[in-house]
């Protein structure tokens, strides 16, 4: 007998077997989120929906992201996107960043560049919070050119649909305990919010370790006592436990050598593990055991995690790979680092700007190397160091081999002509941008062997000037070593156009991994970190603090 089963019933078995819709990305970044989103808003400051629809009315060209945009707003609960309080946030110069850093031969990007330039600038220019309906203003435009940026064609930069990424710019601070045990564990699949860069992946990895060790390890505070420094050869009590110390963070290698691990001598095998973390730690590979070394190794793994995860959210705003020929300068490591084909080729150290003349993060294009340049005394040392100092010497010009070029008294335009003692030294390189910042030699060589080397005014100080001209210059067979040396010594300033264009990074890394896949940490110096923290997570966990230093003193430059 057959039998038969009623259409409907049929109809509710084959309807109840089917395999779910696939969730679009943007419902699993949303969903992601959520788990880690706590009641804490990233900023008090809300629009309404009247003030988007007048925005969307005067400016009819962001029209077709009108949808996009409500939407945007009514997820965050009509909270500020780009503020906190009255400052742009990390993400609104990420999202700057990011644009200055893409190719600028297309000229819609170029175009919007300009616009973000311009906008960046305002809050700053009055050197005061902006005014409501200025900050609205500001709010909007900045969301209308992220919806106009966020297409495919550009989206592709970070390999995310920014528009459909609310984590790129979230609406509430993280519980940063859920997201770290949620990354170290791996019990969630994040790949819809994490960035592609490879260091993402590759500091996810060492993360894991670090959090092992908060768990697993004690971390008392070690100390010298009276004494300033340890050298080879030194004995101390405390030696055993640096030794283990650095074993644990895989520093203390041992190979077919014999350890004595409560041994109280300073012996070679130990100062080889000691050169290893201060090359890990941006200090002076010197071997001896100071307060600085002392210090870093008294880091806590739980510090050092919260760092690496800071430096992972940092990753989001950057391109998805660096430019194959790339000149980066990490900030707060106080070093440029030399790619070609993808690969670093070598590195130099280099002297930043100080906390008061930071030196500002963005991309550009190197264009022009500059051969016993003037150096144009930027109006703000005029003012604040040259006008007094000639008060006191009105030779001061002529001993410093300066001149004056236009301008009043009160107010004069000045020049330092070419030569050894010129602020610039011998070489100069230009990648023109609004911020004036160039690399430059300098004629003050010692700056170089400090460990902290943050106290320009803001121009980046190259350790190995000749040496970077040489390299960009070797595919140029007018311009030898010995021309290059010439022009450098010749008293008389020498433009020279690049026909190969490089790209550079001013970037502020302070956890990454090296070509040579360790880890590397170094301070904070202008404390990017902290507020970063500060705006992304809800905790209470303290970053580690910069190294205090002596000050540097200079008249010029």
């Amino acid at each position: 007998m057959r039998c038969s089963i009623p259409f409907f019933i049929l109809f509710l078995i084959v309807g109840c077997t089917q395999a779910p819709r696939p969730k679009s990305l943007a419902e699993e970044t949303r969903e992601i989120a959520k788990v880690f989103e706590t009641r804490e808003a990233i900023t008090d400051r809300t629009l309404d929906s009247a003030t988007i629809a007048g925005f969307l009315s005067r400016h009819p060209d962001s029209k077709g992201d009108s949808a996009a945009i409500f939407s945007f707003y009514k997820r965050r609960g009509y909270h500020y996107a780009w503020f906190v309080d009255d400052t742009l946030s990390h993400a609104a110069f990420g999202f700057a960043s990011l644009v200055h850093g893409t190719d600028k031969a297309h000229p819609t990007v170029a175009a919007l560049s300009e616009r973000l330039r311009q906008l960046m600038e305002q809050p700053t220019r009055a050197g005061q919070p902006p005014c409501d309906s200025c900050g609205q203003d500001l709010e909007l435009t900045l969301t209308a050119e992220f919806f106009h940026f966020a297409n495919k064609e550009y989206g592709g930069m970070v390999g995310k649909d920014l528009r459909e990424l609310d984590w790129f710019i979230p609406r509430t601070k993280k519980n940063y305990d859920r997201l770290l045990d949620s990354i170290a564990a791996g019990g969630m699949d994040l790949s819809a919010i994490e960035p592609l860069h490879p260091q993402y992946g590759k500091l996810k990895q060492r993360l894991r370790k670090y959090v092992m060790l908060d768990t697993l390890v004690r971390w008392d505070p070690l100390s010298l006592g009276d004494r300033k420094k340890l050298e080879p050869g030194d004995t101390a009590g405390v030696i055993p436990d640096i030794r283990q110390r650095l074993m644990v963070l895989g520093d203390l290698v041992t190979g077919m050598d014999t350890l004595v691990l409560h041994s109280m001598a300073y012996d070679s095998l130990l100062v080889q593990a000691v050169m290893r973390f201060q090359e890990r730690h941006s200090l002076l590979p010197d071997g001896v055991i100071g307060t600085s070394v002392i210090r870093a190794l008294n880091i806590t793994p739980a510090q050092r995690v919260r760092t690496m995860l800071i430096n992972m959210e940092r990753l989001r705003w950057v391109p998805e790979a660096y430019a194959p020929d790339l000149i980066l300068v990490n900030i707060p490591e106080y070093r440029m680092h030399i790619f070609e084909d993808g690969k670093e080729a070598w590195n130099m150290k280099v002297v930043v700007g100080n906390v008061a003349t930071r030196t500002v993060i963005f991309s550009d294009t190197l264009t022009n190397i500059v051969f016993s340049p003037y150096w144009g005394v930027p109006q703000s040392i005029v003012k604040n160091e040259i006008l007094p100092e000639i008060r006191k010497n009105p030779n001061y010009l002529a001993k410093k081999g300066m001149e004056r070029i236009g301008g009043t008294d009160a107010n004069p335009v000045i020049r330092q002509k070419p030569g050894r003692s010129n602020a610039l030294g011998l070489v100069k390189f230009l990648f023109p941008n609004n911020y004036s910042i160039y690399f430059h030699d300098t004629p003050s060589k010692g700056g170089f062997a400090r460990e902290s080397r943050a106290f320009s005014h803001g121009c980046i100080r190259l350790s190995e000037p000749q040496r970077l001209a040489e390299y960009l210059l070797r595919n140029d067979t007018t311009w030898t070593t010995e021309k290059i040396k010439a022009a450098m010594n010749k008293g008389s300033e020498t433009w020279v156009t690049l026909k190969e264009k490089r790209p550079v990074t001013i970037g502020y890394f302070t956890a990454w991994v090296g070509p040579d896949d360790r880890l590397y940490f170094c301070d904070d110096v202008y404390g990017h970190d902290e507020k970063l923290a500060a705006e992304l997570f809800f905790d209470l966990t303290p970053t580690p603090a910069p190294l205090p230093t002596e000050p540097v003193v200079e008249v010029l430059n």
